[in-house]
C-alpha cells in the first residue's frame, strides 16, 4: 500500500530519507516529523552541513581516505611510521584500526575488494596505487587488514602475487577476527590485538 501524505513536499522528504542504508519507512517517516518540528535555523545548518560534506569532502591523494584537504591528516602526520602500510577495504574500515589505538603506521584505502560475483576485478579498486606506493619506495611492510571473507581472502592473494618481486615484508592481521566477519564491526580490543599480533603472509593463509 502507497502511503498518502497531506504535503506533496513532506513525501518528498520521507522519500529521500528512506533511502538511506538502514532507514526504512517508518523511520524515515519519524525523522521527517522531528526536523519539521525543529526551528527553521537548526534544520538549515543541519543542511548545510550536509551539503558542504558531499560538496568539499575529497579523497587523499596518497591513501584515498577522505580529507578536507589533498593529503588526510594521518598521511600529513610527520610522527607516523611512513613505512608500514596497513590495507584495508574501507574508509569505515580506518576508522575501525585508529580507535584501537594500536597502530602508528600509514593505511592504504582500496575501496572495495575483488568480487567477480558482482563485477568487481583487480581494475575497479586501488590495488594498482598500492602497488606504486610500494614501487616508489619507502614501505619495507604491508599489512593485509582485510575482513576474513572469500572477497577478503582472494584480494589478499592478488595482492600479494603482485608485490611478490618488491623488497617488503606483507603480514596478515591475526585470525582473533571470525571468518566471514566484517572489520568495522569488530570490537576494538579484539582488531587491536589482531593488529599486533599480525603474521607473515605467505599466500596460504
Amino acid at each position: 500500500m502507497i502511503q498518502q501524505y497531506p504535503s506533496q513536499l513532506f513525501g518528498k522528504a520521507v522519500a529521500e530519507l528512506s533511502g538511506l542504508p538502514g532507514v526504512g519507512q517508518k523511520t524515515a517517516l519519524r525523522l521527517a516529523l522531528f526536523l519539521l518540528r525543529q526551528d527553521k535555523d537548526s534544520v538549515e545548518r543541519f543542511v548545510d552541513t550536509i551539503r558542504d560534506m558531499r560538496r568539499e569532502i575529497r579523497y587523499c591523494k596518497v591513501c584515498h581516505n577522505i580529507s578536507d584537504t589533498d593529503v588526510c591528516p594521518i598521511c600529513a602526520n610527520p610522527h607516523r611510521d611512513k613505512a608500514t602500510v596497513c590495507v584495508v577495504e574501507s574508509v569505515q574500515d580506518v576508522m575501525a584500526v585508529e580507535n584501537t589505538q594500536q597502530y602508528n603506521g600509514l593505511y592504504h584505502v582500496l575501496g572495495g575488494v575483488i568480487s567477480p560475483m558482482d563485477g568487481v576485478g583487480p581494475d575497479d579498486i586501488e590495488i594498482g596505487s598500492l602497488v606504486k606506493r610500494v614501487e616508489d619506495g619507502g614501505v619495507s611492510e604491508v599489512i593485509l587488514a582485510l575482513s576474513s571473507t572469500m572477497e577478503g581472502d582472494t584480494t589478499n592473494f592478488y595482492i600479494y602475487r603482485k608485490l611478490a618481486k618488491y623488497d617488503v615484508r606483507l603480514s596478515v592481521i591475526a585470525r582473533g577476527i571470525s571468518v566471514g566477519g566484517e572489520l568495522e564491526y569488530t570490537d576494538e580490543v579484539t582488531l587491536g590485538r589482531s593488529i599486533i599480533n599480525r603474521v607473515p603472509f605467505d599466500g596460504k593463509q
